[in-house]
Order: C-alpha cells, then sequence, then structure tokens
C-alpha cells in the first residue's frame, strides 16, 4: 500500500529569518489535493501567518519539531537542515531547500549517507519551463528592494529633485553595479523615489534592461555573458578596463548599490578600498552579496563600517525584511515545483525522467549526484 505524501514545514533557524517556507495560501492548495502538510507551531509567526491560519488551510499544527520531521516524508525549508534535523528525518525522505552544496559539500554527504533524496532549487536552469520555480529570482528582485530602502533611509540627503520656495535641489546619484534581478528592482525602486540611476553588468544584453528602466548603462566594450545567462568571470584585462571605468562613476555617485555575483564562486571585488577613500564623506554603499564574500573591499558581513565618511553596509538577508511577501512568493515557487516532482496520482517522479528534477538533485539513493569541489591535492 502506498504511503501518502506527508509534507513538513519547519521554523527556520537561521539568525534573523523570518520567511516560512510555505505561506497558508499555498498550503490550503496542497491539502486540497489530499496531501498531508504538517506546520512546526509558530513557523509563519515572523511572517505575520498564525498556526490558525494553517490549521483553516487543512494543516495540523506541530508543537514538536521532531514530530514534523520523523512524521513527514517530504520536508520543504528555505535553507537547509542541520544535523539535528538530518538525524531524525527518515530515511528515503525527500527534501525540498536551498541548500548551496558547494559551501556546504559535507552537509550534503552526511544527507546523502542517510539515503535522501534532497533538490537545491537554486540550482534550477532558467529557462522558460522553470520561470514559476525560479526561487532565485523571486527572493533576488526582493533583496534588490529592500538595497534601495536601506541605501535611500540610510543616505544623508533626499532622493529626489525638489523645487522649493527655498530652491531646487538635485536628485541623488545612485550606481547600481549588477543588473540581473536583485539589480533591476533596485534600479526600478531608487527610480521611483526621484533617484537618478546609472547601472553597470558586465553582460551586454543587460543594457536594454537597463535602459527599459529609465536608468543609464555604463558600457565596458567587452560581453561577459556566460552560460545560462548567468554572468561570467572577467579576464584580468576586462577587470583593469572594469575598474577605470568603475571608478569615476563611483566616486561621482551618492549612493552605491552592489548587486554583482558569479555562481558557485565568490562574489567579485568591484569597489576597492582605494576607490572608497576617494568617494565624498556622507556616501553610501549597499553591498547585497555580503553573504557572498561582498562586492567592497571594506564590505564586513551583517555589519556597517565606515572609512573616510563612506558608510559601507553589509546586507545580509534583506528578503527576510520584507517576510510576508517573499515568503508567498517562496511558497509559490515551491508549489510549481512540487508540480513536477508528484504526479496525479501522488507519486513521485523519477527524477532521471525530468531535466529540471535531475538539475537540482544534489543526492539520492546514497549518493552524492552534485560534482563536489576538488580536495587539495586532486588533480583538477
Amino acid at each position: 500500500m502506498k504511503l501518502p505524501i506527508s509534507i513538513g514545514i519547519l521554523n527556520e533557524t537561521t539568525e534573523n529569518e523570518r520567511r516560512v517556507a510555505m505561506a497558508p495560501d499555498e498550503a490550503k492548495r496542497l491539502t486540497s489535493r489530499q496531501m498531508q502538510v504538517m506546520v512546526q507551531a509558530g513557523a509563519g509567526l515572523g511572517a505575520g501567518f498564525q498556526d490558525q491560519d494553517y490549521v483553516t488551510a487543512g494543516c495540523k499544527v506541530e508543537s514538536n519539531r521532531g514530530d514534523v520531521i520523523s512524521g513527514a516524508n517530504l520536508i520543504v525549508m528555505l535553507g537547509r537542515p542541520d544535523t539535528g534535523d538530518i538525524n531524525g528525518i527518515k530515511e528515503n525522505s525527500t527534501i525540498i531547500g536551498q541548500i548551496f552544496p558547494l559551501r556546504y559539500p559535507s552537509l550534503v554527504e552526511e544527507m546523502a549517507r542517510k539515503k535522501l533524496r534532497v533538490y537545491s532549487l537554486e540550482l534550477l536552469p532558467r529557462t522558460t519551463r522553470a520561470q514559476s520555480m525560479d526561487v532565485l529570482s523571486s527572493q533576488s528582485a526582493v533583496a534588490g528592494y529592500r538595497a534601495a530602502i536601506i541605501g535611500a533611509y540610510n543616505l544623508p540627503r533626499l532622493m529626489p529633485m525638489l523645487t522649493t520656495a527655498a530652491g531646487t535641489i538635485k536628485p541623488a546619484n545612485v550606481l547600481v553595479i549588477g543588473a540581473g534581478v536583485a539589480g533591476l528592482m533596485a534600479i526600478a525602486t531608487a527610480k521611483r523615489l526621484g533617484a537618478a540611476v546609472t547601472a553597470y553588468d558586465v553582460r551586454k544584453a543587460a543594457g536594454d534592461d537597463v535602459r527599459s528602466l529609465g536608468a543609464k548603462f555604463l558600457e565596458l566594450g567587452v560581453n561577459a555573458e556566460g552560460a545560462g545567462g548567468y554572468a561570467r568571470e572577467l579576464t584580468e584585462e576586462e577587470r583593469m578596463k572594469e575598474k577605470e571605468m568603475l571608478e569615476a562613476a563611483v566616486i561621482s555617485s551618492d549612493l552605491i548599490i552592489t548587486t554583482a555575483g558569479v555562481p558557485g564562486k565568490k562574489a567579485p571585488v568591484v569597489v576597492s578600498e582605494d576607490t572608497i577613500s576617494k568617494m565624498r564623506p556622507g556616501s553610501i554603499i549597499v553591498d547585497a552579496m555580503a553573504e557572498s564574500g561582498g562586492n567592497c573591499a571594506l564590505t564586513q558581513q551583517g555589519k556597517t563600517v565606515e572609512h573616510n565618511g563612506v558608510k559601507i553596509i553589509g546586507s545580509v538577508n534583506p528578503q527576510s525584511e520584507a517576510p510576508i511577501n517573499a515568503s508567498q512568493m517562496y511558497s509559490r515557487n515551491v508549489f510549481s515545483f512540487l508540480s513536477i516532482l508528484i504526479d496525479k496520482e501522488g507519486n513521485f517522479i523519477d527524477p532521471s525522467k525530468d531535466e529540471l528534477l535531475s538539475a537540482c538533485m544534489i543526492c539520492s539513493d546514497g549518493n552524492v549526484t552534485f560534482p563536489q569541489p576538488k580536495k587539495e591535492g586532486e588533480r583538477k
């Protein structure tokens, strides 16, 4: 007899995390399809969702985390389980989250030893079919919005141009480095606030997106677009050209928002200490890539530092600062993913039968299926 799929939703344990992996509306869509959904008590409180909201959605609320972990055969998370969680999960269960296997290879091996099947949603390819499941895009949009708001809040001047009886106030000059989803949202938000916005991205194709939002686009003269529409690493010669062009733009800006990243690698440093020393006192840098090492040479993750009167904000998990919408968006991404993971009869679909499933599966049947980083001394 086939066991019904039982989905577990846990309280995220990452510090200052207010989001939840499944909002009540999407949970109701699952229970309406005869799926069992267990929610750890208080899991949605940070995002404004009460336990009663989940009960109304047909979920079972459990006060004990261990009961959710041991009772579910499919666990949905925003991040990744810890060792204590893994020990309590039943063998052959399925985990969905954002695992970032290159950052946590030992955790992946631990999950493989427990014979868990694990899907890491940030690995989904950016294809048309995968758009509705793209957690990186949905959460990056929130991060870009928050980066602009954080910058405007800390900037010691007004963002828009104002014409008053006391004279005309010029708009703030905002530079956004990196025009992916987060960067484009930061551009759009800064424009709505009335700033004069300039943007830069190593991918030449990003210029059309930037200009469509009413911002200026800095042209490097090379195209560094890599596989899947992501940016590739620049050559040394390209880095020197980039440095010269960006330095002039940074020095003339009041607010710099950095969102430049390369998948699977440390964020490139695009604003040097020497450049910061030439900036006007009172200028602000919001580094949205602080968790990946930072785009600014002086960024400290989760901290705000000052250098010669310039404030550098190492923004960490800005998505959690808009937890209601961020949770709703993530939930919809997960629901869409579940539609290709589980068939209409309630069976798990063989990941080898679907390219999206196989692309983001990192371990299964006791084996690590995602390429692990080379250990020291190994041939590359």
